[in-house]
């Protein structure tokens, strides 16, 4: 029989994640499977400030039996794992996303957070999520992904690149004034205007900062990528949802202000004046367990509160 292994990611310093990882540790030493932790690891990293996920404690965890390998926290942390388990929020699952998405290993979230609108279960399910894991009971799906690169448009140069599973966000490098931007789709130019900056999105990120921009939510198995102007200064201004095989570019004049591009809120790309972002589907998708068989719909108003009082349609 093979060995198994499961990567934990946790927000940890709070008693429910403690407990949470304790449930773990103590199944997963029943079911003799490895856990793997992080040596080492960053919440954000910023030119300003850098906040600290502190790592986990493996003795901590290898007092409940736990066999426990420490690694360092970078694309080959999830090679040869089975599961990344993700125990925190939503900031904690797109974390995980990043050694995850490189490895092509399926990720679960418990939500210890707040909203937490990617994970696939609560805390208090902790036991029956480790029932299904340990007896492989779960479905896999795939989840879109966004190539982004910036290119230096007077070279054809590309000058980063780097890749989203919600949203890749173009904001004004200086916060000072409004960032000067033409959009373009599948080659031709759509708009061009003054704005805080731009969004783009998969299905996945529609429920995250492009929802607050005011873009429409998409539903998950949809293949499509938005585009949410930021508080823009023009007339056609709107959301536009495209084709998944369309490619999305945004160019920044050259006689205005540098942007900067922030994928998922966690990786920062420059985007020099003059300087052009190009975002399409990318070639591997996310690989997204799926434990429980709960509509969209239904997590959408649990998750966002919505009033549905008056409804009369058909339960069950």
């Amino acid at each position: 029989m093979q060995p198994r292994t499961f990567l934990v990611v946790a927000h940890t310093g709070r008693d429910v994640v403690t407990d949470t990882l304790e449930a773990v540790g103590r199944r997963c030493a029943q079911a003799g499977i490895t856990l793997r932790v992080l040596e080492h690891d960053t919440r954000l990293p910023s030119e300003t400030q850098e906040y600290v996920w502190h790592p986990l404690d493996p003795d901590q965890l290898r007092a409940t039996g736990v066999d426990v390998e420490v690694v360092s926290a970078g694309p080959e942390a999830a090679v040869g794992c089975e599961v990344v388990l993700v125990l925190g929020g939503d900031g904690t699952f797109l974390r995980a996303a990043e050694l995850a998405y490189p490895a092509q290993v399926p990720l679960l979230g418990v939500n210890l957070g707040h909203i937490g609108f990617l994970a696939e279960s609560e805390a208090n399910a902790i036991e029956q999520v480790m029932d299904l894991l340990i007896a492989q009971e779960y479905r896999v799906v795939e989840r879109m992904v966004l190539d982004v690169t910036v290119l230096d448009i007077a070279s054809g140069t590309p000058c980063g690149h780097s890749w989203a599973l919600n949203e890749v966000s173009v904001a004004n490098r200086s916060h000072n004034g409004v960032l000067e931007l033409v959009t373009e789709v599948d080659g031709r130019p759509v708009s061009a205007f003054g704005a805080d900056g731009l969004l783009i999105s998969t299905p996945t990120g529609s429920t995250a900062y492009a929802f607050s921009a005011g873009g429409p939510v998409m539903w998950p198995d949809l293949e499509a990528i938005l585009v949410v102007p930021n508080n823009a200064h023009a007339l056609f201004a709107r959301p536009l949802v495209t084709s998944p095989r369309s490619k999305i570019a945004v160019e920044v004049d050259a006689h205005g202000r540098p942007a900067v591009a922030l994928c998922d809120g966690r990786r920062i790309l420059e985007v020099p004046a003059g300087a052009r972002l190009e975002a399409k589907r990318a070639e591997n998708k996310l690989r997204w367990i799926r434990i429980n068989s709960e509509p969209f719909t239904d997590r959408l108003v649990t998750k966002f509160a919505l009033p549905v009082t008056g409804w009369r349609g058909k339960r069950g």
